[in-house]
């Protein structure tokens, strides 16, 4: 299937695998590659080094194009940023974008650049920037989210910009690629569908909790890191939405020991803390840097006791764990068969009218 993303980005199909911290290693990204999707690894729970070795045993699995996401703010995001452009990584791609001249560095060495947003001024100031495609993500969707939903949204932005939109949020099957198209999107994102499948490391009790859980399974609340992040409903969750943020230390012990494994400094941590809202306290600021280290102990760890497990409301809608072959294969050929059938099942008569 050919559309403006596959094009640009040199994979067969129109689905892109997102860099899900902790979850989006060599495994997964290689095996979203192999079956010709776009796998993007993430990179902001990872130290430089271990992204250097990630880098590698992911070219080691997979010969095709494949992405890295980024934080624009990471202290060494310059050092990644030379080091994608020296192992041709294929795409970067930012929950943040980086101002104009980082990404003139990358789309001069031949790097597409991909960030996410959440608004339609987000993805017009991205695209002023230079961005080459952008993922306009619907409230549906795991982890940080706005309150626009996807069929809103994506529409939205497609008439705001004029480089390629991939939807994200609520997609999980080809029903959705086809509705995807139909609004003017080059392809889909997906989260959540992705942590569930065999090539996701995530342990397989919490894969279980996923499957388990219905179309109410997911809450968003701001009592994580004081923005809107959507997750499980987990005891934690209810803990924190009944009692409020974790006592201080707590959150500085585990805000500590992200900073060691991301590099970022304290100054850094606490100033992505404060920005994600302005009338927060100073345990809040913290648990906002703290919040790596919670979704660690759930989707590493296996710890729904201590962590915080991201997810989309797609989760219930799901029940099974595919490889990503079989993902995106069936995406791609249910999608393929609606829009074939449906000119044939369903046409306009004179009045523009349409009929079955």
């Amino acid at each position: 299937m050919r559309t403006a993303l596959t094009e640009l980005v040199g994979v067969e199909h129109p689905v892109v695998q997102t860099g899900m911290g902790w979850v989006a290693g060599p495994r997964l990204v290689a095996g979203t590659a192999e079956a010709g999707g776009l796998g993007i690894l993430a990179s902001a729970t990872m130290t430089f080094e271990q992204l250097e070795k990630a880098i590698a045993e992911t070219k080691s699995r997979t010969s095709k194009p494949f992405g890295v996401n980024l934080r624009a703010d990471a202290m060494d995001a310059e050092q990644r940023i030379d080091l994608l452009i020296a192992e041709q990584i294929r795409v970067a791609s930012f929950a943040r974008a980086p101002k104009s001249d980082l990404i003139a560095k990358l789309k001069n060495a031949g790097i597409v650049v991909m960030p996410s947003i959440g608004a339609v001024r987000h993805a017009e100031k991205v695209a002023a920037w230079g961005a080459d495609v952008v993922i306009a993500q619907g409230a549906e969707a795991g982890g940080h989210t706005g309150s626009v939903a996807s069929t809103l949204l994506i529409p939205s932005v497609v008439d705001a910009v004029g480089i390629p939109v991939i939807a994200a949020g609520g997609f999980f099957d080809g029903r959705g690629l086809a509705a995807a198209l139909s609004y003017g999107a080059a392809g889909i994102a997906m989260g959540t569908r992705f942590l569930l499948t065999k090539e996701s490391t995530v342990p397989d009790e919490v894969k279980k909790l996923y499957l388990d859980r219905g179309l109410d399974g997911t809450v968003v609340t701001k009592r994580v890191d004081g923005v809107p992040h959507r997750v499980l409903r987990t005891e934690l969750v209810e803990k924190l939405e009944r009692s409020g943020i974790k006592s201080l230390l707590a959150a500085v012990a585990n805000a500590a020991r992200f900073k060691k494994l991301s590099g970022l400094s304290w100054t850094t941590m606490l100033r992505e803390g404060r920005s994600m809202g302005k009338e927060m306290s100073l345990s809040q600021v913290v648990m906002a840097a703290n919040t790596p280290m919670l979704l660690r102990a759930g989707l590493v760890e296996g710890r729904t006791d201590a962590g915080v497990l991201a997810a989309g409301q797609v989760v219930g809608m799901l029940d099974d764990l595919p490889t990503c072959a079989e993902l995106i294969h069936g995406i791609v050929g249910q999608a393929t068969e609606i829009l074939t059938r449906l000119p044939k099942e369903v046409q306009a008569d004179a009045s523009g009218t349409a009929t079955p």
